[in-house]
């Protein structure tokens, strides 16, 4: 599931008169007799800076590779789920192409991908990747793509509602139960505002419960992806969590089916108390939605056991060429994964341009190449870090678990249960999430 809704992308340069109609072809040679890739996910013409920063990239790129021609083709948002699987099939997918960490076995067990394998120790930056990042492009002990982002839950909160409520802002909320109480002194400040928010339309609740499911040592499915298993303590826990908060309290308010945008609004306005999101949710409520980045902190997710983890990455169409693999990871390594540099990387730059820096993910790397990306940005840090140091503290003692399999259709079945339970006082969870169980089952037996 994406974090924030808002997807970085890229431009296309100098093409000139080469068309850009061709995708996933074995055309890769342009009529200069360069490596010719067409890639994807370009900024839309109003993310003004990111789209010049990418210009400057490629262009950067093609100077040192004049080999090299790179062919980006425009997209918003950089994968669409009801055009994705017609693109493969129909062999209109780019030669390097853009995918959520959920999609990567579905593209290589519809034999989409190209396998990496052979050419990946030709990625300068591959081994330098996180591991657990690396394996969601791994099949059957084969690469089929490299992690570009990453991303994890963890519990925004608002600084100063937290001090109106008599709560300590440096000592955020570390379990469920703490959770709850906070959220009832900071609803009870009155003049509408609402102690804890939470998803419950467009998948996104189901994405939600999944997280919270996490949390407390449950889990979407069983082990082997073949059964469900939200019908469990963990589940009912949950969802009884949910139930309380919002019928016992009255700290979750009375405006439910919300989606991100509807949470995003509440915490810009300085009316919300705390929400799940990713740290990359912190930028989006500042420069859209009216917030200060000095009332915004970031906690780990509450639970202690796990948290869910997400992001993106680029595969390659089963037709490219050799070349066009070897063109693809060079390009690769000079735009995202080059610690300290790059189109996401490129801190002062981004400190130059007013983009914030400092936030404390994506954090892809390991080792050195982590310890450099981490100092550069630290030397160009124009927002508070100090607001999201227990986030970083907190992370180091949670197992990291990735999406379930068929994720947007399990979304979908558990969006039910959450909106019920936030919608309706007398819901019963035990039917709910037997009823869940067995659609789930369904679903995965359909593979």
């Amino acid at each position: 599931m994406r974090s924030t809704g808002i997807r970085r992308t890229l431009v296309a340069l100098g093409v000139g008169a080469l068309t850009l109609t061709a995708c996933g072809s074995n055309d890769d040679r342009a009529a200069d007799g360069k490596t010719r890739i067409t890639v994807n996910c370009m900024p839309p013409k109003s993310a003004e800076v990111d789209r010049r920063f990418f210009e400057e990239d490629i262009a950067a790129f093609e100077k040192k590779n004049p080999d090299i021609d790179v062919v980006p083709h425009d997209a918003f948002p950089c994968q669409d789920p009801k055009t994705f699987d017609a693109k493969l099939a129909g062999g209109q997918m780019e030669d390097v192409f853009y995918t959520y960490f959920t999609d990567a076995r579905h593209v290589v067990d519809i034999k989409q991908a190209a396998d990496l394998t052979p050419y990946v120790k030709e990625l300068k930056s591959y081994g330098t990747i996180q591991q657990q990042l690396r394996d969601i492009y791994t099949v059957d002990g084969r690469i089929y793509g490299v992690p570009r982002t990453g991303y994890s839950m963890g519990l925004v909160y608002h600084r100063q509602l937290f001090e109106r409520a008599g709560l300590d802002p440096d000592r955020p909320p570390t379990t469920w139960a703490e959770v709850r109480d906070a959220a009832k002194k900071i609803a009870a400040l009155g003049d509408g505002t609402v102690g804890y928010a939470d998803y419950s339309a467009q998948n996104q609740g189901g994405w939600h419960f999944t997280a919270e499911l996490y949390s407390q040592g449950g889990d979407v499915v069983t082990p082997d992806g073949k059964k469900a298993a939200v019908d469990s303590p963990e589940g009912r826990a949950v969802l009884q969590n949910l139930h309380d908060m919002r019928w016992k309290d009255d700290s979750m308010g009375s405006k439910q089916l919300l989606v991100i945008n509807d949470v995003q609004q509440m915490m810009g306005a300085g009316k919300l108390g705390m929400y799940l999101a990713a740290p990359d949710n912190i930028p989006i409520l500042v420069k859209e939605k009216g917030a200060e980045y000095k009332d915004l902190a970031l906690a780990p997710m509450p639970g202690g056991r796990a948290t869910l983890i997400g992001g993106d990455g680029y595969m390659f169409h089963k037709k490219a060429s050799p070349a066009q693999v070897r063109a693809g990871l060079k390009w690769l390594d000079h735009m995202f994964l080059t610690p300290g540099d790059g189109f996401l990387g490129d801190y002062a730059r981004a400190k130059k341009n007013d983009a914030p820096v400092g936030l404390p993910e994506p954090r892809l790397f390991t080792g050195a190449a982590d310890a450099k990306d981490q100092q550069v940005k630290e030397d160009h840090a124009n927002v508070p870090v100090e607001n999201y140091q227990a986030f970083l503290d907190g992370n180091q003692s949670l197992e990291m678990r990735i999406e379930p399999p068929q994720a947007q259709q399990l979304y979908s079945v558990l969006d039910g249960v959450v909106s019920a339970v936030l919608t309706k006082e007398d819901a019963d969870i035990d039917r709910l999430l037997k009823d869940a169980s067995t659609k789930i089952d369904g679903i995965l037996a359909r593979g």
